[in-house]
Formats: structure tokens, sequence, C-alpha cells
């Protein structure tokens, strides 16, 4: 895949571990079979690891710490991320650096190749709980996270592409911009649940927009989280997005019976196949479903006509 920005200069792997799976978000599963996901994902060539301190109120890390023993592979990068919180009197940079150091900390490292800001990044006219306005964005988060580059803890800084597309916008078009941003990628182009605001959601724009600033992108949520798998793996309100993204693809996954392909392997294939997208982060929890990610990589991005099926199978997705 191809690689702008910050990850134009490193070999970084089609698919990356992302920390939702072995962090138990997606489903139940347990601290040694994470363990072996990790290390066999490592053994199998995927080289960069993203993990975050709410995955689990910190298991992910500390699966790395597992994993690891405080020595990473050669070659394998860690990134993890930071979420603030709305109403504090700490100062961000202060939060910042209490989020990372706890996470060093929990993975017996010294330090990250990225840390990403897990906030959505909103308008000043549109606060949110879960969000950072984006004047808070630009005069207080990215000095602080430019000081923890400068410390050595860090050796870039990023982004969620899930925020206000207005302020997205901004965030990677004015200097300084982020090293990278993690985009959701997904044939539904849906967040759904984790949207967290009011109005349209436009993620291929966004990954365009990334491309043209040179600002790395890495693709999360390729199975929308389990909507575009042949069944959840945990309990979802039946009146949630997720479930109703599940119902749109519906006829997707009678493409994928046509076709005799599992829905979670053409859904990697799809993400794998879509321009722009340095590497897709992949949210496993076991091997098993480690291995359906690598061959969903092995078999290869989708034709033309194949990707034509996919997008004409998903209601309310128009053909790209």
């Amino acid at each position: 895949m191809e690689s702008r920005g910050f990850l134009q200069h490193t070999a970084v792997s089609a698919l990356s571990l992302g920390g939702g799976g072995i962090g138990q978000v997606w489903g139940p599963t347990t601290r040694a079979e994470a363990v072996s996901t990790v290390i066999e994902a490592a053994n199998c060539g995927i080289n960069w690891i993203d993990v975050a301190p709410s995955y689990g109120d910190g298991e992910a890390e500390s699966v790395i710490a597992e994993a690891f023993k405080g020595t990473v592979p050669n070659g394998v990068r860690i990134s993890t991320k930071c979420k603030l919180l709305t109403g504090s009197s700490i100062s961000f940079a202060d939060r910042l650096h209490t989020s990372i150091q706890g996470s060093l900390e929990r993975m017996h490292l010294n330090s990250v190749a990225l840390l990403i800001l897990h906030n959505m990044i909103t308008e000043p006219s549109t606060p949110s709980e879960a969000g950072c306005t984006s004047a808070d964005y630009q005069e207080n988060v990215i000095p602080a996270l430019i000081g923890l580059k400068q410390e050595g803890i860090v050796a870039a800084w990023g982004i969620t592409g899930i925020g206000v597309p207005s302020a997205i916008s901004k965030a990677i078009s004015e200097v300084p911009k982020p090293d990278a941003i993690q985009i959701v990628t997904n044939a539904l182009d849906s967040a759904g649940d984790i949207q967290g605001y009011q109005g349209a959601f436009t993620p291929r724009l966004t990954i365009e927009e990334a491309n043209s600033n040179d600002v790395a992108v890495m693709g999360i949520r390729a199975v929308q989280g389990g909507a575009l798998t042949s069944s959840f793996d945990r309990l979802v309100d039946e009146s949630s997005a997720d479930m109703m993204d599940y119902i749109r693809a519906t006829d997707f996954r009678q493409l994928c019976q046509y076709l005799d392909i599992k829905p979670a392997v053409l859904a990697h294939r799809y993400a794998l196949s879509l321009n722009g997208v340095a590497t897709i982060v992949i949210g496993v929890k076991n091997r098993y479903e480690l291995y359906e990610c690598l061959e969903a990589e092995e078999k290869g991005k989708l034709d033309d006509e194949l990707i034509s099926l996919v997008d004409q199978s998903i209601d309310g997705r128009e053909s790209t």
C-alpha cells in the first residue's frame, strides 16, 4: 500500500495490529490468547501495533508488556493514544504527559513511534464531551504533543479522523500538521456508534485531503465494528448505529455467500484496495481472526468489478 508523509519513510506493513481486540473491546478473549496473537502477528510480518489506554482500561498495553517483556522486536513499532477529558483544570500538556507516562509504564517501554489524540476534533461552535475543539487543538494540544516529541518520548504525533469534517480539514492542512491520521476505511463509509456528532461523515474525502497534505493515513474499522462480518461477537443494541449498519450489509453477506468468501476476508480486502492508505489497522482478538486478515492480505486487492459488486451490495452506498 502507498505510504505518505510520516510513513513514507517507514516500511509499514499493509496490516497493523490494533489494540481493541487484544484489549477485549471486541468480544471475549483471554490474556494468554491476546499475548499469543501479538507475538504471532509480529512473527507473520506485521510491524506496527496500535494500542490505547482506553482499550480494556489499559489491558491492550499490558498485553504488549507481557508479549515483548520490554524489548520490542527489531523493526516493530508501537503507537498509542491519549483521550483528553473536557472540563479538567489540569493543563493539556500535563494531561498528555501523564497519559503517555502511564502507557509507557504499562507497556514497559521508554518511548513510542506515534502518539495519537484519541478525541474527535470539533468546531468551537459545536463542542462535545467526547471532543476537542479545533481552537484547543491548535492552541494547546499541538504544543503539548510537540513538547513530547522534543523530549524523545514520542517520535511522531497524530489525530483521529473521526471528527467534524471542517475541523479535521483544518487540522491536516494548517501547519503544524499531524504526522498521521486514523480514518475509517470500510465499504459502508461508516463509523457507526462512535461517530459522535450529527452531520455528514465523509471519510474518503478526508483520505484524499490527507494525501494531498502528505499526512499518513492509517485505515481503521475495516469491518465497522463487526457490521461487515458474519455476526457480532458481542451484544449490540438493536437500535444502535452498528446494528443499523449490520442490517445495511445484509446483501453484502449474501454476496459473500455467492462468492464463497468469508465476510471479514472480503471486507478487509476491500479496505486494502482503497488508494492512499498506508496501513489497515485490524482489531483482532485471537489468532483465528488474525489468520483471516492475513488471508485477506494474501489474496490481494479486489479488481474494479468486485469493488463495484461490493458497493452495489451496500444499501445506501453508490459505487465510487
